[in-house]
């Protein structure tokens, strides 16, 4: 059994290589193509510059052609973002937001009535939120740990374009595989983990990462922000100000099967301009700080992150779910059930800052998953095409945002 779970670990590992270039190299994220974003990030400009936070990823990617239910081909995965990593069982206080509810975050009713949130947050695709779910149980009760009941937070969005999605390929293996692979750090982003078959805005979307430092009474914090992207028409999006997707109108996701059953080479359509499906899917967002928030504040500040969405031209569209979490990892030892607790918390007067942040890296995880994905040709040859970098900055240039 050990030798099984060390060679899944080593098959999870490889297929988190397969959101990188074909180079080996990591695709250029907002900053690093000098695009003007607000505030001031973090080191890694990751979730996991919140001190304490493990990310893990597993990643399927398989076949192609058409689609065979059972078979594939696959395009989707597993996320882990775990509050005080995997060693801990100190419960963080959270809070949760809907913007509009065409989706799936188990576990919130609990987190909305306790404050806490008492384990990892997972992300995965629609129809693998149950077997996600049971894998979480089930690492908690091998770790030792003595309940009665467990309400795992389980979200998800819906990769059925490009995957397999009736499949359920994803195993409990996978889901405990992205958990035991969760580490600080680097973050990977683009086709990865359970944003592996997402779209954003109508380009290929995934998983995207961000972060900000604010000082608030002469004290430094931290506001994480990851994103699972699957949501958004193509005629809202903006960034910087700039309203790319006007200006990038064409490269809608489309059939890439050619009359004989083949596949059109990599930049070619065979069904013409594409599809334009409009304002349709959904998007996670996980807000992560160390700022001393009670969950009453990370309400608040859960609500914001809907303002970074909206920045990017998301509506919260009638078929979308939008559903957001926060938590923070001030006030260890909170939750402790056999004697009365102090804790901090920062003055309603001083929480903009907070505010802001969380909207500014919102926004940023979401332009960062776009640039990192790349082209993904999944089921039935369905072809859902990369931002294009180099047309993003002549627009950002046109409109004098960049010289």
């Amino acid at each position: 059994m050990i030798e099984f779970n060390r060679r899944l670990l080593w098959i999870a590992g490889l297929m988190a290589l397969a959101s990188q270039s074909a180079d080996g190299q990591r695709r250029p994220r907002g900053r690093d193509l000098g695009i003007p974003l607000d505030g001031t990030p973090g080191p890694l400009n990751a979730i996991t510059d919140v001190a304490g936070v493990e990310v893990g990823f597993t990643t399927l990617i398989s076949g192609e052609g058409k689609l065979v239910v059972g078979k594939g081909p696959v395009r989707t995965g597993v996320t882990a973002i775990l509050p005080r990593g995997k060693t801990s069982d100190d419960q963080t206080y959270a809070a949760w937001f809907t913007l509009n509810g065409n989706g799936e975050m188990t576990g919130t009713t609990w987190v909305e009535e306790s404050g806490f949130l008492g384990g990892p947050v997972m992300i995965t695709n629609t129809h693998s939120v149950g077997v996600v779910h049971d894998a979480v149980i089930e690492w908690v009760v091998k770790r030792g740990k003595a309940f009665a009941w467990s309400l795992p937070v389980v979200a998800e969005t819906w990769d059925g374009g490009l995957n397999d999605i009736n499949g359920f390929h994803v195993t409990r293996e996978h889901a405990l595989a992205a958990i035991d692979n969760a580490k600080p750090g680097p973050v990977a982003e683009g086709n990865v983990g359970g944003g592996t078959g997402m779209v954003c805005n109508q380009f290929k979307g995934g998983t995207g990462t961000s972060s900000r430092r604010i000082t608030i009474l002469r004290q430094t914090y931290t506001v994480g922000v990851l994103v699972q992207c699957n949501y958004g028409g193509r005629p809202r999006l903006s960034v910087a100000g700039v309203p790319i997707g006007r200006e990038i109108p064409d490269l809608l996701p489309c059939d890439a099967r050619l009359p004989d059953g083949t596949l059109a080479g990599r930049n070619d359509c065979a069904s013409g301009r594409g599809e334009d499906s409009g304002d349709q899917g959904s998007i996670i967002v996980v807000v992560a700080t160390d700022a001393p928030l009670l969950p009453h504040q990370l309400k608040r500040v859960v609500k914001r992150a809907a303002l970074g969405i909206g920045r990017m031209g998301g509506i919260g569209g009638d078929s979308s779910g939008d559903i957001l979490i926060a938590f923070s990892t001030a006030n260890p030892g909170a939750d402790v059930a056999d004697h009365i607790v102090t804790v901090q918390g920062l003055p309603n007067d001083q929480i903009n800052p907070v505010f802001e942040a969380t909207i500014d890296a919102t926004s940023e995880a979401i332009l960062n998953a776009m640039l990192a994905a790349e082209t993904m040709t999944g089921a039935d040859g369905r072809r859902v095409y990369a931002l294009p970098h180099d047309r993003l900055l002549a627009a950002l240039r046109k409109y004098g945002r960049m010289p």
